[in-house]
């Protein structure tokens, strides 16, 4: 079966960085997409970035130029790359995998069927 396993939040001082990373095992499909999420207490779960199968990338606009989404060359790890980190960046990242290939122009938590358990994330 499908597992996600986030690691590598913690704490940080703003305009610091941190690199996240998410395991991913058990998939079988060529085509996907893999994503970051976070969450704040009484918040939605906001999608970050996305990367496809082909290596496509997304960010929202709050993080672009700041956050790198990427994989490594065997497809068994994703990660995201955080710098200049700002207060309103803290909160709970997941990593979640969907067995479709990203819908490029938006996206939410709803295309996405697995998920990591998660890892805080807190700017201070």
């Amino acid at each position: 079966h499908v597992q996600l396993v986030e690691s590598g939040g913690g704490s940080v001082q703003a305009g610091g960085s941190l690199n996240l990373s998410c395991t991913t095992s058990g998939y079988t499909w060529s085509a996907y997409c893999l994503g970051w999420f976070r969450q704040v207490p009484g918040k939605e779960r906001e999608g970050v970035a996305i990367v496809d199968s082909d290596g496509t990338t997304r960010y929202i606009d709050s993080v672009k130029g700041r956050f790198t989404i990427s994989q490594d060359s065997a497809k068994a790890w994703l990660y995201l790359r955080m710098d200049s980190l700002a207060l309103e960046d803290t909160g709970m990242y997941y990593c979640a995998m969907s067995p479709l290939e990203c819908y490029l122009d938006s996206w939410s938590e709803d295309d996405f069927k697995y998920w990591g358990q998660g890892t805080q994330v807190t700017v201070s």
